[in-house]
């Protein structure tokens, strides 16, 4: 009885230390899976969460903007259906991490973080 109290204390702190992490809120794929998505899938928003000069100096066409910094507890309306598929990229892929955990934390339920534009193979465009 003495060992089978500590045995059965040990399992149970084991147990809770082997819990899975929360889940993320998004998924995360490559580029090339990115735009091969572009691709098939329709009815989707290229939500790029980079600083507006950074947008107007260079961007995927037809994303939008939406800057990783503006993104907080309060509804975006640029992005009103919280069930749509939403694109997410920066310029490396840590800012849209962070905005995807966000939009995440805000309700949406179909969100893709595909990384950054320095690895987008396509064409940009300016304003």
């Amino acid at each position: 009885m003495k060992i089978f109290i500590p045995a059965l204390l040990l399992v149970f702190l084991l147990t809770g230390c082997a819990a899975p992490a929360k889940e993320s809120g998004y998924r995360q794929i490559g580029m090339d899976e990115a735009v091969a998505m572009m691709e098939e899938e329709s009815n989707y928003v290229i939500l790029d969460v980079r600083t507006t000069q950074e947008y107007q100096d260079e961007h995927i066409p037809d994303a939008i903007n939406v800057p990783n910094e503006t993104i907080d507890t309060e509804e975006i309306p640029e992005l009103p259906d919280k069930e749509q598929l939403i694109l997410v990229y920066c310029r490396s892929g840590n800012r849209s991490k962070k905005a995807a955990g966000k939009l995440a934390a805000l309700g949406y339920t179909n969100i893709v973080e595909f990384g950054g534009i320095n690895d987008w193979p396509g064409e940009t465009v300016s304003e």
